[in-house]
């Protein structure tokens, strides 16, 4: 009988891990208040007697069969004050509501953004980057400026860009608002692929990056960030999304490839795509110039993000576009000059905050 019992109850642990009840404990006056711990020592020491005591906590607590691993406290009066609030586990992440009648979640890890409040006094709306990572673009740079192909692989990189330019001329024509859309979802590629592998690269040698691996997800974000904006100014259509689809998994992988191969190569091919950014950009201000795009107001995203005055219109927002491709084309010209010197990335700074 007595090892039927034993064996049930070696069932009765491989089975259920973990018993779960409801234990009120209390506190005692003549040791330090630390939750959980307090009450759940005396229990577990076999205490039968215990001294004075003061009103304490009510707490869940969860026991493994096998010895206490996690314990979730929860002070009396704060579940009324809570229910009081309206507050329930459901809603939306960190404590802020949306709406009057959205509610919020109450995270028992305490995570909870921040609630930030602009120069003139009104809420930050933007989850997707925060003030700090807003900025004055630097209009004065040279947009002229062009690598020259010296060698066979500025060629091949030169010849491989304008091969691409070509479909996509066929394609968009004069409709420069969802080319530079479609512009972006290629744009945000490298600067992520690249980041990436060096990552890999920096942890399996044991070594710093110099910067660079910043300074290509930057690029990157700087890119995804023009995407959302030229997404409140052009709508794309369901087949110019399931474009966007094909082309970015082809690019993807053939840029990651071509980057394990030749990250030279790499930041070539990119530095002339910059270079074609460029120059559609310059295309779409002359189309807003002459009056066959409408000139509208500028996106609220965009007015938040380069920090651009409130009365912003379109033509603004593409002026800046096209500084920050300018700057990424420098910094792709410069990483591949790098290499063709014969040095590594890490062996010199990375330009970081070079928009």
């Amino acid at each position: 009988m007595y090892s039927t019992k034993k064996i049930a109850g070696s069932l009765v642990r491989q089975l259920s891990p973990r018993l779960t009840y409801k234990a009120t404990f209390r506190t005692l006056i003549d040791q330090p208040t630390n939750g959980f711990l307090t009450g759940a020592s005396c229990f577990l020491n076999g205490s039968r007697g215990l001294p004075a005591v003061k009103p304490g906590m009510e707490e869940w607590v969860r026991f493994p069969v096998m010895g206490v691993r996690k314990a979730s406290t929860l002070a009396l009066g704060d579940e009324e004050q809570r229910e009081e609030k309206g507050l329930t586990e459901t809603g939306s992440a960190g404590g802020q509501s949306d709406g009057p009648d959205k509610k919020a979640v109450i995270s028992y890890w305490g995570v909870s953004p921040a609630k930030l409040i602009k120069e003139d006094g009104t809420e930050w709306k933007w989850k997707s980057f925060r003030p700090w990572e807003a900025y004055e673009p630097d209009l004065s740079i040279d947009l002229k400026k062009h690598h020259v192909p010296r060698n066979f692989m500025d060629k091949f990189a030169y010849w491989t860009v304008k091969a691409l330019r070509f479909p996509t001329d066929v394609f968009f024509q004069r409709r420069y608002g969802c080319r530079a859309m479609m512009l972006e979802t290629v744009a945000a590629v490298p600067g992520m692929v690249g980041g990436m592998l060096l990552h890999c690269k920096s942890l399996r040698r044991f070594e710093h990056s110099g910067g660079w691996i910043k300074a290509l997800l930057e690029e990157a974000e700087n890119e995804r960030m023009h995407l959302m904006t030229f997404m409140e100014v052009a709508k794309p259509r369901w087949y110019e999304r399931a474009l966007v689809m094909t082309v970015q998994g082809v690019f993807f992988n053939a840029y990651f490839l071509a980057y394990l191969i030749s990250p030279k190569l790499s930041h070539r091919i990119v530095g002339y795509l910059e270079e074609e950014a460029i120059h559609s950009y310059t295309e779409f201000l002359k189309e807003l110039d002459k009056g066959t795009i409408e000139n509208v107001k500028a996106p609220a995203i965009a007015i938040d993000y380069w920090r651009l005055p409130a009365d912003s219109t379109l033509r603004d927002v593409v002026m800046v576009v096209r500084a920050d491709e300018a700057h990424h084309r420098d910094v792709n010209h410069y990483a591949s000059d790098i290499h063709v010197q014969g040095h590594e990335l890490k062996e010199s700074a990375a330009p970081l905050g070079y928009h």
